[in-house]
């Protein structure tokens, strides 16, 4: 039997076709698993449940097996995207020893394998994306927030330490009270208790809302949205390249500190973007990719 050509093996795993198929043997998969938690039906139709996912199994490796097979005489590459890393894990855990033998780790190997699905779903991937790079910045507005909940804790427990011990009698108790007034849960009940002790102090309780549920809050949501931005364009330069093989490594983030390497990289961002849309039959018209190279320059 002649080898499958590599464009063509490649051409059939990222169709949507084939992904349709996985990503409904994927949701099959976690039904079965869904139905054999209650112990009427794992009584009545467990034998069934445990062959239908056993199915479910070897379409995954069948899968998997056509992944690897795709990439021609260098298989290896295959293993260069961390999704394929994960893939081969999570399918390939069930051939280690000990595994099948365990019920308790089965279990785990057969729940990490409904988590596929977001490498399946390109949206769903972007999202994850986003999310894991927006934890950098984060963690500096979560030390930020920490900040204000340290100071503004302090200023209350001086205000309501004696008056209201529950909410404010120590700096934990008060750090707590602030962090759930951040989701603006009970606001109206803890500033009634505190203007019951000192009339001014909603001021107090006003700024503590303005600076640290407002605008943390808001700052947060920016940050997820911009990381989200950049998952996404960071998937698209990707697609480029795998399309593109020949080309060389991948896309590697440039300085824009830089302002010539800030040209060159938008200057290749913009032609990534034309041999994507090429690719794909949709090319924009000469005179937007014209004004586009301009506005380089």
């Amino acid at each position: 039997m002649s080898p499958v050509p590599r464009n063509r093996l490649a051409r059939l795993v990222d169709s949507g076709t084939f992904t349709t198929v996985i990503v409904a043997v994927i949701l099959a998969n976690a039904l079965v698993l869904a139905l054999g938690t209650y112990e009427s039906i794992d009584e009545r139709v467990g034998p069934t449940l445990h062959l239908i996912n056993d199915l479910c199994f070897g379409v995954f490796v069948v899968e998997l097996a056509l992944r690897i097979a795709s990439y021609g005489r260098r298989p290896w590459n295959f293993f260069r995207s961390g999704w394929n890393v994960f893939d081969f894990v999570v399918i390939g855990s069930v051939f280690v020893p000990g595994v099948r033998e365990n019920a308790t780790l089965l279990r785990i190997a057969r729940l990490a394998r409904l988590m596929r699905v977001v490498r399946l779903l390109p949206d769903l991937r972007v999202l994850l994306l986003g999310v894991w790079r927006s934890v950098p910045p984060l963690l500096s507005v979560a030390g930020i927030t920490a900040a204000l909940l340290f100071v503004y804790g302090m200023i209350g427990w001086l205000m309501f330490a004696d008056a209201l011990p529950k909410e404010w009698g120590n700096i934990g108790r008060a750090m707590l009270t602030l962090f759930v007034m951040l989701t603006l849960e009970n606001f109206p009940v803890y500033m009634d208790q505190g203007m019951s002790v000192h009339p001014w102090s909603w001021i107090y309780f006003v700024t503590f809302i303005l600076v640290a549920a407002f605008i943390v809050l808001n700052v947060l949501i920016g940050i997820v949205l911009n990381s989200m931005e950049e998952a996404r364009e960071a998937e698209r330069r990707k697609a480029v390249w795998e399309r593109h093989p020949e080309r060389g490594g991948p896309l590697v983030d440039l300085d824009a500190s830089a302002p010539v390497v800030e040209r060159i990289a938008l200057l290749r961002s913009a032609l990534d973007e034309l041999e994507v849309e090429l690719s794909a039959g949709h090319a924009r018209p000469a005179s937007e990719d014209a004004s586009a190279v301009r506005g380089v320059g």
